[in-house]
């Protein structure tokens, strides 16, 4: 009976001992858990609850209470302009929604400067960036992408006239991987139907940009084509006129060679009082 008593006392120490020790592993563990987040806390400072975008948003679409949510945030690292306070994101006597003044992706902080004043609709001239200045292309059935084309695309624009000494004109690329910024009277993406036919495409441009297409655009007639995005940009030249077009190569005429002609002179007679010529030749006399 006593060795059951002690083996059971043995056994019972042993597993206490097993059990303090699981305990120390566990707290030493916490000790340290604590310590990294102690560690990150002072590194990251106070963190503040803040709006972000909860889905992407394109430029012009209206701002709803569920298009946004509070996330913690680095309170060091606010931006400026950021929203914390529901009050000023959505001001309960405002006259109308906010709208996106930029196209946005998810948890992106709401800042006003992505967002117009409430009430206020979004205007051409918050899609241009400093330096930029919008430029309206007209466009018709031969412009090419025409009814594909739409707004934050991306295109090259070619243009086609006459140029001296050159037959059946040239074609030549003028602008490389430009920014759409409207389709005729639209600005938003969303609201371009796909059947539609485009009259004007309105484009993002440097004034320098701005001069060459209204010059292109009063000499010759400019085509359209679509560009993936604003990388696609191709340097150098790219042209072409009919004859490179067709593979044709101009035959070289070998120019004609022009013998100078040799001036003969004859020698003179008189003859019943009158000089007549003879057929003796004479040097000529400069």
């Amino acid at each position: 009976m006593r060795a059951v008593f002690a083996l059971v006392l043995l056994v019972g120490m042993a597993l206490a001992g097993m059990a303090v020790y699981m305990i120390q592993g566990y707290m030493a563990d916490l000790e340290t858990a604590l310590q990294q987040e102690k560690a990150f806390n002072a590194k990251a400072g106070k963190l503040v609850e803040v709006y972000v975008f909860a889905k992407p948003k394109k430029y012009g679409d209206a701002l709803a209470e569920d298009d946004v949510k509070l996330i913690y945030w680095p309170e060091k690292s606010l931006p400026a302009t950021i929203f914390r306070d529901k009050a000023a994101l959505f001001p309960e006597n405002a006259t109308g929604p906010r709208y996106i003044m930029r196209t946005t992706e998810a948890y992106e902080p709401v800042l006003a400067s992505r967002v117009t004043e409430p009430g206020q609709l979004s205007s051409l001239i918050s899609k241009l960036e400093k330096g930029k200045r919008a430029f309206a292309i007209r466009v018709g059935r031969d412009s090419g992408i025409s009814n594909f084309v739409k707004p934050d695309d991306y295109i090259d624009i070619l243009w086609t006239g006459n140029v001296s000494g050159v037959e059946g004109g040239i074609t030549r690329q003028i602008e490389s991987a430009i920014l759409v910024i409207a389709v005729d009277n639209v600005i938003n993406e969303g609201q371009v139907e796909g059947d539609s036919k485009a009259q004007t495409v309105t484009v993002a441009a440097t004034p320098e940009q701005v001069a060459r297409l209204a010059q292109a655009q009063a000499t010759g007639q400019l085509t359209l084509s679509l560009a993936r995005d604003a990388t696609e940009v191709v340097e150098g030249t790219v042209e072409t006129n009919t004859n490179d077009m067709l593979g044709i190569q101009k035959e070289e005429v070998a120019p004609e060679v022009v013998v100078p002609e040799v001036k003969k002179c004859y020698a003179k007679q008189r003859s019943g009082g009158v000089l007549v010529d003879t057929n003796v030749e004479i040097p000529c006399k400069n």
